[in-house]
């Protein structure tokens, strides 16, 4: 049985500051998710290889991920190149999950770009059928966009998710990556201003906090009382 869910990340804490909420109310609702990072993350002011992968490791038990691997393209130079596409092709086919999420496709990171980009096209690559790629074909059925924090722009949103109830969790996974989100220095911190959108998303829906998500196609429906 494959994943409900791919969070496709260009590095390691971007799945967290994004959809960490979420991810742990999918897991609450009994859903497979996996997290694929693309990068290793480093170079990095405060980081190392070795510093970055302890951290993730940390974040992925805090959230309590089943799944969680790294692509190995590279930091700070990642492109939607054909080998690239082939590689993310190849783990869809492998996992099958039945939807993917990855960055909203406007974005100042030229990194979270790029992903998105190798995320759709990947996606297609993945139900190709005489071609050089491992498994079966495969499609899946949604992608589906979360928010970075490098965009300051406020977009209006397909939905909101509900977090309340998770976003202790999300909070002790982003506490693990300490290299790279210091609490310390010039204020707003990274981690005041993804506490205040998470509080200002929660009022657009009148809960305590809530993480936004971007569609391309449209969503459907059974009826208005899948709305709350």
């Amino acid at each position: 049985m494959g994943l409900d869910a791919l969070v496709i990340a260009p590095h390691p804490d971007d799945a967290e500051l994004g959809m960490g909420g979420t991810i742990c109310r999918m897991l609450d609702d009994g859903l497979v998710v996996g997290v694929l990072d693309l990068t290793d993350g480093e170079p990095t002011p405060r980081g190392s290889v070795e510093i970055r992968a302890h951290e993730t490791a940390e974040a992925t038990a805090a959230l309590g991920l089943p799944w969680r691997e790294q692509l190995g393209l590279p930091n700070r130079r990642l492109r939607a190149t054909l080998k690239a596409r082939a590689s993310l092709a190849n783990v869809i086919r492998r996992e099958r999950p039945r939807w993917l999420f990855a960055p909203y496709w406007v974005d100042a990171h030229p990194d979270h770009v790029a992903a998105t980009r190798l995320t759709e096209a990947a996606r297609f690559w993945a139900k190709l059928t005489k071609c050089e790629l491992t498994g079966a074909p495969f499609h899946p059925e949604r992608v589906f966009y979360y928010s970075c924090v490098h965009l300051r722009v406020v977009r209006m949103p397909a939905f909101v998710v509900d977090v309340s109830s998770t976003w202790d969790r999300k909070w002790r996974s982003l506490g693990c990556y300490a290299s790279q989100l210091p609490t310390e220095g010039v204020r707003p911190t990274v981690l005041d201003r993804v506490d205040a959108a998470g509080a200002w998303w929660g009022s657009t829906i009148n809960t305590a906090r809530g993480e936004p998500f971007f569609v391309r196609e449209p969503i459907g429906l059974r009826g208005f009382r899948d709305l709350f």
